[in-house]
This record gives structure tokens, sequence and C-alpha cells, in this order.
């Protein structure tokens, strides 16, 4: 059965354009679009009208880097993918890649079926996923090809957490050529970990237990260095690399240089980097614990670097790293250690208002905010144009925003499953009215109207920046 609505009066914005049309979304996508008043949008018709006017129609966000129910430092991530995928729409993120792990000694293959079984039938938006590689061998790089060719393309390494996700620079470089091979895309955790090993010894040893140090041991120059490292690596494999969570203005700078020397190398960085900083990982009576993540946050004059880095295209995504771990009885399993806090952050729910206030406060445009939150992590991930825009043929996921509405972010009213927000407080300018999810409502004025299920698993193609 035909459903149709048509979304009047709103301002359009998409990554190359703003202009006032209505939207008709038809069986799943979106059938046309026209200038508003013009004979050719009062011609669309449907069974439902919403009214958009003041208000901004953006594509869906694709959010590239989410772990639901991720395994780490002996518990799991707070977030389930019913209880996560909800709050992402509530935030106007309508699709996620999220990470299959494999686990040392066992197969690509296993992972990803352990990761569908965890996310089939119980996500309100829909998903897809990268894979987690620990173990390279000859089977790994098998599996590799088959993965790609189903839809999997991209795979993430870690240069950080020796013994648990670490791979040394020959597994990296092996891992990088068969990419090269195969058109997936290698995404690197770059942190020296061995270094930092001996860091957060050293500094045990002094007695430097608080959840600050957290940030002081794993330093940027670290950071650093892995990702000149990493660069390094993936252009003796002739492959592509995507650096993840870019926290550090000295890895901005590598960055900059691969890619003034043409090479294809890319950056994300997340809101945690852009808006907090060291100063909270120091807050008092343990609280700096809920900002424990790495790579950590960093000094406040970081900031400055990567925005520029969004500006000037250095760094081309803006995803959160979601992995979020509850205060009470998750992150005070490193009451007395900071190195058993557990690493993550909430923040699905954020980014997009986030990035919004940042148009407010002169960081970025409204194009460059779709840009890098919705067109170009659908792009380099294999999901565009089926995502990440508003155009005829797309999916019709799409958000209706309201530039003006205000709201102070809390726990108290967050829909994530985490006791504790790392925004408490913020007054920000800008809040979701309503999403659509391949046309269908998911939350419609302020009430959530989706549903666990209604998500569904997005075989993705290669990076397309790389064709």
């Amino acid at each position: 059965m035909s459903t149709r609505t048509v979304i009047r009066g709103g301002l359009v914005i998409t990554a190359s354009d703003e202009v006032h049309a209505d939207v008709l979304l038809e069986d799943g996508r979106i059938a046309a679009l026209a200038a508003s008043g013009t004979p050719a949008a009062q011609a669309l018709t449907a069974e439902r009208t919403v009214d958009a006017t003041g208000k901004y129609v953006i594509p869906g966000g694709v959010d590239a880097h989410t772990h639901m129910e991720l395994p780490f430092g002996g518990t799991f991530a707070s977030d389930t993918f019913e209880t996560g995928t909800r709050a992402a729409a509530w935030g106007g993120t309508t699709t996620i890649v999220d990470f299959a792990v494999q686990s040392v000694g066992h197969g690509l293959r296993e992972g990803l079926d352990a990761w569908h079984a965890k996310a089939e039938g119980n996500c309100a938006i829909d998903y897809a996923f990268h894979m987690i590689v620990s173990d390279v061998n000859d089977e790994t790089l098998k599996e590799m090809d088959l993965l790609v060719e189903e839809g999997v393309t991209s795979f993430k390494q870690f240069m950080a957490y020796p013994g648990v996700f670490y791979s040394d620079d020959g597994q990296i470089l092996r891992a990088m050529q068969r990419s090269a091979d195969n058109g997936g895309l290698i995404m690197m955790h770059a942190e020296n970990g061995i270094a930092i090993d001996v860091l957060v010894e050293q500094a045990l040893a002094r007695g430097e237990t608080d959840p600050r140090f957290h940030g002081e041991v794993r330093k940027a120059l670290l950071e650093a260095e892995a990702t000149h490292r990493a660069i390094r690596l993936a252009q003796v494999a002739g492959a592509p690399i995507y650096v993840v969570h870019v926290s550090a203005a000295e890895a901005v700078a590598e960055l900059a240089r691969a890619r003034d020397d043409g090479l294809p190398v890319f950056g994300e960085t997340c809101p945690q980097y852009l808006f907090l900083s060291t100063d909270n990982l120091a807050e008092p009576d343990f609280e700096g614990a809920k900002y424990v993540c790495s790579t950590p946050l960093r000094p406040k004059e970081h900031q400055a670097a990567l925005w520029r880095g969004l500006r000037t295209n250095d760094l081309q995504v803006v995803s959160t790293d979601h992995c979020p771990f509850c205060f009470s009885g998750q992150k005070e399993l490193g009451r007395g250690d900071f190195s058993k806090i557990p690493n993550g952050l909430p923040g699905v729910e954020n980014r997009m208002d986030l990035l919004h206030q940042a148009v407010l406060d002169g960081h970025i445009s409204r194009r460059r905010w779709i840009e890098i939150a919705c067109a170009t992590p659908a792009r380099m991930f294999g999901l565009y144009p089926k995502k990440g825009t508003i155009a005829p043929g797309a999916d019709a996921d799409v958000v209706i925003y309201d530039p003006a509405a205000e709201q102070v972010v809390s726990a108290e009213t967050h829909h994530m499953n985490v006791d504790y927000s790392a925004y408490e407080g913020k007054r920000i300018t800008g809040r979701v009215e309503s999403v659509f999810s391949r046309g269908v409502p998911v939350v419609t004025d302020r009430e959530y109207t989706g549903h666990a299920g209604h998500g569904v698993y997005t075989p993705r193609s290669t990076c397309q920046y790389l064709t």
C-alpha cells in the first residue's frame, strides 16, 4: 500500500544547496522536490501533509562510529541496539555504522554474525557494520575479501590497547595491503599503545591515579606519532586510510601534510573533542571519570585546530564514537586506578544539535554541518546517495529541525541508556522536531513514534572518494 507524505514550506539544506522547497516522500523514498509556492509544488499531493514553515528540512544524520553493547574493560557499553538507535533517532540520526568485533583466535565471520544477532530486529533506524580486525592472519585476510563483497567494506585496527585489540606494524601493513587489493578502507585508532602503557605504569607507581592522568599519559605527541606511522604504512601498501577520533592539533597537522601531498588520507573528529577538554577530566570527586575516552580529551587550545581542520577539509567527518558506560557501577570500576575506567562517552543523541550550535557560533556553515554529519560519512562508507542527502531516489530519511528552539542538555531528558550527560547543563539553540526513517515517522512533533525492528541492515559499497 502506497504511503505518501509531503513536507511543505521548509528550508531544505543539503551539503550543496539551500532552497525553500516542498518534499514528497513515497514508498520509503524521496519522490520529488519542488520550489515552495510553485505550481509544481502545489501538484505534490499526499495523504499526510507536514508544515515545515520556519524550519529546516535536512537529511537524517549518518553516525559512522558507534559502539552499541561493546564489551570493554570487564563490562559492556550500556546502550543496546534498541536503546541506542532510539536515542539516535531522537537526535536526528537515521543511520549508524557500528563495529562488529573479531576476538583473537576467532574469525571475522564469527564476530560479524554475533553483531548481526545483537542488532537484528532491535533497531529503530537503519544500521551497517564496520569490522574490527584484532587478529591478522592468512584466514583473516581471505575473510576480508569476502566481507567486502557482501557490503562490509571497512576494517578498524588499533595501534592502542596491547593485549586486547592491538595490531603491530606488520599486521597493520598486511591488512592495508589486502585492502589496497579488495577496495576496503582501513580505519585506524592511532595512538602508540606500547609507549602509553609504559607511561600508565609509571604514573600509577607515582600514585597518580585520578581520571585526569588518563589524559596526561595518552600524550598528543603519541597520537601524532601513530598517525604519521599509520599514514606511512598506508603509503607503503598503496592503500587509503581513515583515522578515527582525531583529538590533537599535532595529529591534524599530520593529516593535513599527507593530504597536501595528494595521499588518500581521511580523518574524523568527535563532538567531545570540539566541546570538552582536560578541564572536564580534572573535575573533582572522581567526576572526571565521566569524560575518560581514547583518544583522550585535550587542553582547550587543541579545539581551534580541529575546527580549522573541519573548515579546510583536512578533517571530513564528525562521528560520535558513542560508547556509553554509566558512572555508577561502570566508570567507578576505575576508582583508585584511572587505567581501569571504561573508555567511552555517550553522544549519539547530541551530535546534530551540537553541530548546529557550532553553526550559530560561527565555526562552520549550515551546508558544512550537513556535509560533515550526513553527506560525507555516507560517501566515505558507501551509503550515498541512498543516505546522506535529500534528492529524488534517496531513502526518505528526513529531519524537520527547529533552528530557533532552545534546550538544555541533561541526563534528565536524554534517551540514551546512561546515567549522566557529557554536556550536562549546556544551552543549545536548535532541536529536532520530527524524524522520518525511510518515510516512516519515528519522531513526530517531539514524540517517539518509532519501534524496534523498523531499522534494517544496510550493506555498503566501497568508499566513494576513491573511485
